[in-house]
């Protein structure tokens, strides 16, 4: 079955009309689960709180932020009922993002629970976004749990400016993090930056070096339509091709070969081993290969990242529903997915929630 071709136009949305779940039947355990153009979906990403200890400018304001109510929070039972009901239906990796994910006093627990699971090819995988802030005093524990590995968001090596950036004097802990997550073997180590213009679009070339330093992965992200503050715009984000030219002017780059469902281009550095990814969803966008399935702290099933559309999962387990009755659900939002974010179309909206409460 084929594919949607990358940047193929997307088809209108709607912000009402919440998905519901296809009749539950026989079939309801049967094959991949893939959307109307072929995508077979085997990445879950589970956020674990919109909580965060960082208050990064372009993600959250300084305060007043309102947080999930608990009693709405998807509890660790429920957590690991939803994820068994995925893996049973293909998937094959499991990302716990947030917020921070660390915030979450049972973390050790929830990946101990979630590296249990099996699906059809298997053990499941199970790694995490973080901001590496506390990593150092629990990295031992969530290796023993079952976690394979992590990537860590840090969009600046000047300690002066991730005070400025984060709002927080926390650099020394990132790095503590960074250091800790090499030390215990969770590779591929990769960092995520989010290249932003008169920010630290002057740094591409020292984030590398920093990562080659720590022999972890460094991948650029091009800034996204996802702020709490909807001031994002097309004309001030540093767009991939100006962040591999810039890297460039100081590094050797080659294409690494094919990426296939990972979001990120990939060029070794000066020869190998190195490398670094850029990740454009915006100027050269990959929905034609997605393979995520997003589910946030409050329980509701996202088949894209800019989806207007949610399936409560959370009311309908709470409402004594069966395993099957979850099935049918995801493999409703799944097949209601469209063929791309529609970044680029002339009528697109951003999404309601903001990163912290989607999860990466």
């Amino acid at each position: 079955m084929s594919v949607v071709s990358l940047g193929m136009p997307t088809l209108p949305r709607r912000a009402s009309d919440p998905l519901e779940a296809r009749p539950v039947g026989e079939d309801v355990w049967e094959g991949p689960l893939v959307d109307r153009f072929g995508r077979v979906h085997k990445d879950l990403r589970i956020s674990l709180t919109d909580k965060c200890n960082l208050r990064c400018t372009y993600c959250m304001p300084a305060e007043g932020v309102q947080w999930l109510p608990k009693q709405n929070l998807l509890t660790t039972d429920e957590i690991e009922r939803v994820a068994s009901v995925l893996a049973r239906l293909g998937i094959e990796e499991i990302r716990l993002t947030g917020g921070e994910p660390l915030l979450r006093p049972d973390i050790v627990d929830v990946v101990g629970r979630l590296s249990t699971l099996h699906g059809p090819f298997g053990p499941l995988e199970i790694s995490m976004t973080t901001n590496a802030i506390r990593l150092d005093r629990k990295v031992e524990q969530l290796v023993e749990a079952g976690l394979t590995r992590v990537n860590i968001s840090l969009d600046t090596v000047n300690p002066e400016r991730f005070k400025n950036l984060t709002r927080r004097e926390r650099f020394e802990d990132v790095v503590l993090g960074i250091e800790a997550a090499r030390d215990a073997g969770l590779h591929p180590l990769k960092l995520n930056a989010v290249a932003m213009r008169n920010v630290n679009d002057d740094e591409f070339c020292d984030l590398l070096r920093f990562a080659v330093k720590y022999q972890a992965e460094l991948r650029f992200i091009e800034q996204m339509p996802l702020d709490a503050g909807h001031t994002w715009s097309r004309h001030t984000m540093v767009p991939g091709q100006e962040i591999l030219d810039q890297l460039s002017s100081e590094f050797s780059l080659a294409p690494k070969g094919e990426r296939g469902a990972s979001p990120a281009e990939v060029f070794t550095v000066d020869g190998g081993p190195a490398t670094v990814g850029v990740i454009a969803s915006v100027t050269a966008p990959f929905c034609g290969a997605c393979d995520r399935v997003r589910l946030t702290a409050d329980g509701q099933l996202r088949n894209c990242l800019f989806a207007r559309d949610e399936s409560d999962l959370l009311t309908l387990m709470r409402g004594g529903c069966t395993d099957e009755q979850i099935a049918a659900m995801v493999r409703s939002s799944i097949e209601a997915k469209l063929p791309g974010h529609g970044i680029n179309d002339p009528g697109f909206l951003q999404p309601d929630r903001p990163m912290s409460a989607i999860g990466g």
